[in-house]
C-alpha cells in the first residue's frame, strides 16, 4: 500500500513521458559505477535500447498497478523474477540499483523531484524490489539452489545437428554432481566467455524433458552467443544457471494444443517428451511453423514422440514468405490449454485468433525472451 498514492498519481504522467531517458540515464550510470554487471544484462537489448524501454515500462506499470491493483502485473512479476533467478540475481543487488534508478529519475525530471516525490517514487521501487526479492527468494528454495552458487560448470556431452543452422546440446554437470530437476517448457541460463573478454549470458528453453539425467537445449545461429555455442565441440566446457521460468506444462490430464515457429519448438519438445513418457493417453495437438523443411528443428523427434501417443495431431506449414500457421485450421478439442512459442508477432497473432476461436485467456499460454518479456500480455 502506498503511503503518499496523490503524490505518485500526479508524477506518473511526467514519469511515463520519460521513462526511457529515465532508464537510458540510469543504465548508463550503473555500468560506469559496476562494470561487472555488464557480464549479466544482455548487451544487444543495451545497444538497442530495447531494455531501458522493457525496464521503463516495468517500473510504469507497477505504478499503475499499486493505483489500481485491477491493472495487471503479476504475470511481469513472475517473469522477471524467474529470469532473474535464471541469471543468479541476488537481493543485495536491489539497493545498487535502486540508488541509481532514483539517482537518474532527479537528473532527468530536474527540480519537479522534490524531497515528497522522491520519497514517493523511492517507496514505489521498493515495494517492487521487495516483491520481486520475495519471489526470488521462493524460487531459488524450492530449487534448492544457492544464490550465491548458481552457476555451475556443465561439459557438452553431445552435439548433435537438427536442421540448417540449429544444433542440440546435450548438457552434464562437469563435477558429476546432481543434474537439477525441471518442469517441461522451463529454461536455462547459458554464459559464455567471448574473445572479447566479456562473459554473455543468454536464455535457451530445454527442448527435452526432465529425468534424463542431462539437460538439452537447441540452439539457432542467431547472434554472436548462439553463434559461439554453434562453434563448441562435444566435451567444451559452459556455464550454466539454474532452470527458471513460469509457462510450464499443468500437471493435469486435460488435453494440450502446443503451437510453435522457428526454434519455439523447443519448449513444445520438452513438453511433449514429458507427456509421451508420462501420459501418452493425453490428447495433444502439435502445430508448428517453419520457413522451409529443411530448418525445421527436432522433426524427426516430433514424428516419434506423436507416434507413441493415443491422442495426437500434428500440423505444419512451411512458408518461405511469412512462417505463419492458420489459427482456423488448427483442431481445438474442448477445454484444451494452449502453449505458445515464437516470434512474439506469431504469438500475437495466434493468440488473437483462439480467443476470437473460444479459448479462454487463462489457457492461452506463451513464453517471451527478451525485452518483450516485460509486456503483461501479447
Amino acid at each position: 500500500m502506498l503511503s503518499h498514492p496523490d503524490v505518485v498519481r500526479a508524477t506518473l504522467p511526467a514519469v511515463r513521458a520519460h521513462a526511457v531517458q529515465i532508464t537510458d540515464r540510469f543504465y548508463a550510470a550503473l555500468f560506469a559505477a559496476h562494470p561487472e554487471l555488464l557480464n549479466v544484462f544482455n548487451q544487444s537489448n543495451q545497444a538497442g535500447g530495447r531494455q531501458s524501454a522493457a525496464l521503463a515500462s516495468a517500473v510504469v506499470a507497477f505504478a499503475e498497478h499499486l493505483l489500481d491493483p485491477r491493472a495487471p502485473f503479476t504475470p511481469v512479476a513472475e517473469r522477471v523474477a524467474h529470469k532473474h533467478v535464471s541469471l543468479g540475481i541476488r537481493a543485495e543487488l536491489y539497493p545498487v540499483v535502486g540508488r541509481h534508478l532514483m539517482a537518474a529519475v532527479g537528473e532527468v525530471l530536474g527540480d519537479a523531484v522534490t524531497p515528497a516525490v522522491a520519497a514517493a517514487w523511492d517507496e514505489v521501487y521498493w515495494l517492487l524490489a521487495c516483491r520481486l526479492i520475495a519471489a526470488e527468494a521462493r524460487l531459488y528454495q524450492l530449487g534448492g539452489v544457492d544464490p550465491a552458487q548458481s552457476w555451475r560448470r556443465w561439459r557438452v556431452a553431445k552435439r548433435q545437428v537438427e536442421a540448417v543452422a540449429a544444433v542440440s546440446f546435450t548438457l552434464v554437470p562437469d563435477d558429476g554432481g546432481s543434474v537439477p530437476d525441471f518442469l517441461p517448457g522451463q529454461y536455462v541460463s547459458v554464459a559464455v566467455d567471448l574473445p572479447d573478454g566479456r562473459r554473455r549470458p543468454r536464455q535457451y528453453s530445454l527442448s527435452q524433458g526432465p529425468g534424463r539425467g542431462s539437460l538439452r537445449i537447441t540452439v539457432r545461429r542467431i547472434g554472436v552467443v548462439s553463434g559461439f555455442l554453434h562453434d563448441l565441440p562435444a566435451d567444451a566446457p559452459v556455464l550454466v544457471g539454474p532452470p527458471a521460468g513460469e509457462n510450464t506444462l499443468d500437471a493435469g490430464d486435460g488435453p494440450v494444443l502446443l503451437v510453435s515457429a522457428g526454434i519455439g519448438i523447443t519448449p513444445a519438445a520438452s513438453m511433449l517428451d514429458h507427456i509421451a513418457r508420462v501420459q501418452p493417453t493425453r490428447p495433444v495437438v502439435v502445430a508448428h511453423a517453419e520457413r522451409s523443411a529443411d530448418r525445421h528443428a527436432l522433426r524427426a523427434e516430433v514424428e516419434h514422440l506423436t507416434s507413441g501417443l493415443t491422442d495426437a495431431t500434428v500440423l505444419t506449414r512451411y512458408s518461405a514468405t511469412d512462417g505463419r500457421l492458420d489459427v482456423d485450421a488448427i483442431p481445438l478439442p474442448h477445454d484444451v490449454t494452449a502453449y505458445l512459442c515464437g516470434p512474439v508477432e506469431f504469438m500475437r497473432d495466434m493468440r488473437s485468433g483462439l480467443l476470437r476461436r473460444g479459448v479462454p485467456d487463462e489457457r492461452v499460454r506463451y513464453e517471451v525472451f527478451g525485452p518483450g518479456m516485460l509486456d503483461s500480455a501479447l
